[in-house]
């Protein structure tokens, strides 16, 4: 059982930044590929971006392409989501999700992922 906790989110203007992490309970978080999704209100859970266990390209939506990179840490166990030039329209829940599958569009569904974190909000104001 892997347990993923994030944190990192808040209020942020419009134009600012914010950095997301999402701390793994399991020494084996190099073997895991993680990904970021997000789900607004009366909206459907969303794919952000993600990266296999086992190294090779990051994944990241059209929609915030440019502007959010992910990274990971195994060392610190840890994943991260940097967000820069936020937009109102990135207001969301962000969640972190681990599992044991790689490639693209395999990393782009929710149900490719065996474990989730809680979520932590981000909020954009203009």
């Amino acid at each position: 059982q892997v347990q993923l906790e994030e944190s990192g989110g808040g209020l942020a203007q419009a134009g600012g930044s914010l950095r997301l992490s999402c701390a793994a309970s399991t020494r084996t978080f190099s073997t895991y590929s993680m990904g970021w999704f997000r789900q607004a209100p009366g909206k459907q859970r969303e794919f952000v971006a993600a990266l296999n266990w086992n190294g090779g390209p990051t994944y990241t939506a059209d929609s915030v392409k440019g502007r959010f990179t992910i990274s990971r840490d195994n060392a610190e166990n840890t994943l991260y989501l940097q967000m820069n030039s936020l937009k109102p329209e990135d207001t969301a829940v962000y969640s972190c999700a681990a599992g044991l599958l790689v490639g693209w569009p395999t990393l782009s569904r929710p149900n490719s992922y065996k474990y989730w974190g809680q979520g932590t909000q981000v909020t954009v104001s203009s």
